[in-house]
């Protein structure tokens, strides 16, 4: 996914990003091709209720923290499937913006 590639390499150098996701998973909360923006964030401050990006078996979700216990978290989507626990040191970014 080419929006992924571009977050993921300047989350990775610090900065923050813009990207137009495509997908109607998080649909409700970030619509197919809105501008998202993604910041850098130390994983242990990322918070239940939060939308991030994720390393998720060998890829990457734009997802929501369900839950938090520890050094896990628990990913889910907008519409209602769970996708399961990762470790803090997953997340990539938060997203910080949703607009049009």
């Amino acid at each position: 996914m080419g929006w992924v590639n571009d977050a993921r390499g300047g989350l990775a150098e610090g900065r923050t990003v813009q990207v137009r996701p495509t997908g109607g998973s998080m649909r409700g909360r970030i619509e197919s091709g809105q501008l998202v923006t993604i910041a850098p964030i130390d994983p242990l401050a990322v918070n239940v209720d939060d939308a991030v990006l994720v390393a998720w078996r060998g890829g990457f979700l734009l997802h929501i923290v369900k839950d938090a216990k520890g050094d896990q978290l628990l990913i889910g989507n907008n519409v209602g499937k769970i996708n399961g626990w990762v470790p803090r040191s997953a997340v990539v970014g938060k997203v910080v913006a949703v607009e049009d």
